[in-house]
């Protein structure tokens, strides 16, 4: 697997969006936690074989 790597940006309305550089992978949540976890189940559904 790819090093992945992931910009994160606060949202005007206090939500968090990442962005992988490196593939195609977007996900958003309301919390920091939240974005966390987004992030790994996006990742995983990602390489899903």
């Amino acid at each position: 697997m790819p090093e992945l790597v992931f910009e994160v940006t606060q949202e005007a309305d206090g939500g968090y969006c990442a962005e992988c550089l490196t593939v195609d992978i977007f996900t958003e949540a309301d919390t920091w936690d939240q974005l966390r976890l987004n992030v790994r189940e996006a990742v995983k559904a990602y390489y899903f074989d």
